[in-house]
């Protein structure tokens, strides 16, 4: 079962954190599923990446195209097509402890500055590790990710 990792952004903004994290994921040979709750917010998050430099390319796709099955990344507001190993949610967006069994990893990305975004955050946190999900919390605070908290792992 994959561990969920939660970041709390505190310093970066979630289109530069997607660009630490995602070529992450791909060197892992992982397909990823970028899934958040709305449409208009995931297309400009795929206009975001598309102007990314030229030297940290990023392959990728926005749900709903002839295509979304051989996406390495798919922005989504839904289930993706294109089998991802790891699965990134923004602004809430859900995910079920059986959603996450067969994954390698999931990842919660939340803007630590919003109190509706942290509760929800803890709320998911709550609701995983409930189901024995295990679940590490990174914050920002200090300048660097810091592991603060673990469960279940």
């Amino acid at each position: 079962m994959a561990e969920v990792y939660f970041y709390h952004l505190t310093r970066r903004s979630v289109v530069e954190t997607l660009a630490t994290l995602l070529p992450r994921c791909l060197s892992q040979g992982w397909r990823v599923a970028v899934r958040g709750t709305d449409a208009g917010r995931m297309a400009w998050l795929d206009e975001k990446l598309w102007q990314g430099p030229a030297d940290s390319f990023l392959p990728h796709g926005l749900a709903g195209g002839d295509h979304d099955a051989r996406q390495p990344i798919l922005l989504t507001t839904g289930d993706a097509p294109n089998d991802p190993a790891c699965v990134m949610l923004l602004d809430g967006a859900p995910i079920s402890p059986a959603e996450v069994a067969p994954l390698a990893r999931v990842c919660i990305l939340f803007d630590g500055l919003d109190g509706e975004a942290v509760s929800l955050a803890r709320g998911q946190w709550t609701a995983l590790t409930g189901a024995g999900v295990g679940a590490r919390y990174w914050s920002e605070e200090s300048g660097k990710w810091e592991e603060k908290a673990t469960k279940n792992v």
